[in-house]
């Protein structure tokens, strides 16, 4: 049983994972004969991609490939995040590929989602940790953070002259009145995605997204196209639902984070939305609805393989199981999680982290 919210909220959740396929030449990734045998893509947690199936073809045949996967500094880790973490530790694990992970914090700064360069930069020092605490090997990864890694903008300068204002307009749909941070930031953003190549002479390059990132893709793609480089290959994710069955939202707490302590996530989960009935005895009798259950959304999208997802999926539907059932065995999974990633957090060395972290004057050549 594939999963699929209900028609609602599907429609709000994957409306733009539809439109990057019907109006912007995204192709589904059904159209890959042969994909990964890892369960963010058994769970149909990845909807579409641009030339996923090039990607995945030259790295099987042993070359040289990396992956860039940004965060913002403004943001905290959470498990709408897993996605694209265990993908990216997939292909690292693997098959050795490196991971770059620009955190953004001069977009946090000039978008004003941070009051200070200084506020940024402190977030994104922690966010690097925290990457290296969820399994990233620091000698496979490197971390981009543009107050530390200044040459990035040496880069953007160069990828300047090969986009417009009006095509960034046309993207983004910035208006005049915003600051021209906002407007020059796009070729920071490519230079990020190209860096690899034009850094390291890797030019097999994956970006897996959320669908709301794809018009950098889309602008990276183009500038690619424009300076001799290969366009990087894209996977765009699926956003599933908040605990309350809404669309995630920092603003809302409707998510888990990883910095949640196990309470917290407790009475998050035992609040989530629920597909059961009303009482007991009519749930015993009718039986509930797994496909509106967010515990079960989760626990089959993050934590089962498709037979226990089926098995658990009838015995909710015959009224064997419970909500307050499904909601302790999502809360125990959650929990083992998030535990391992705090144990982690206070194991990473500042060592590891300086390995880690790209510099101008890092080694213009790794494995």
């Amino acid at each position: 049983m594939d999963f699929m919210p209900p028609d609602d909220l599907a429609e709000e959740i994957l409306s733009d994972n539809r439109k990057l396929v019907s109006e912007f030449n995204a192709k589904p990734i059904g159209t890959v004969r042969e994909l990964p045998r890892f369960y963010t893509f058994e769970n149909n947690l990845i909807h579409s991609h641009r030339d996923f199936d090039i990607f995945f073809k030259r790295l099987r045949s042993g070359e040289r490939s990396a992956i860039v996967s940004g965060l913002n500094a403004s943001g905290q880790l959470h498990l709408g995040h897993k996605v694209v973490f265990d993908t990216n530790l997939l292909f690292q694990k693997e098959y050795g590929v490196h991971v770059f992970i620009p955190i953004s914090d001069d977009e946090s700064y000039v978008s004003k989602k941070v009051a200070t360069q200084e506020d940024a930069l402190k977030n994104a020092m922690a966010l690097a940790r925290e990457m290296l605490a969820y399994g990233f090997d620091p000698k496979k990864t490197h971390i981009i953070i543009d107050q530390v890694y200044t040459n990035i903008y040496n880069l953007a300068i160069k990828l300047s002259r090969h986009i417009t204002m009006s095509e960034i307009k046309a993207i983004y749909g910035y208006k005049n009145e915003e600051n021209v941070g906002l407007h020059f930031y796009p070729t920071i953003q490519s230079a990020h995605v190209l860096l690899p190549q034009h850094l390291f002479g890797i030019r097999n390059v994956l970006v897996p997204i959320g669908p709301d990132e794809d018009a950098h893709l889309r602008a990276a793609r183009d500038i690619a196209s424009r300076t001799g480089m290969e366009k990087p290959a894209v996977l765009h994710t699926i956003f599933l639902p908040g605990v309350d069955n809404a669309k995630m939202s920092k603003s809302k707490n409707n998510a888990i984070f990883y910095n949640d302590d196990e309470k917290t996530i407790t009475k998050k989960i035992m609040n989530a939305f629920s597909g059961g009935r009303s009482t007991i005895e009519e749930h015993r009798r009718l039986g509930g609805n797994p496909d509106v259950d967010v515990s079960y959304i989760y626990l089959r999208s993050y934590f089962l393989n498709r037979r226990e997802s089926e098995a658990l999926a009838k015995e909710y539907r015959d009224g064997k199981l419970l909500s307050g059932e499904l909601k302790k065995m999502l809360a125990e999974k959650v929990i083992d999680e998030v535990r391992r990633v705090k144990e982690n957090l206070a194991k990473v060395t500042n060592g590891e982290l300086e390995e880690a972290l790209l510099k101008n004057e890092s080694r213009q050549k790794i494995d």
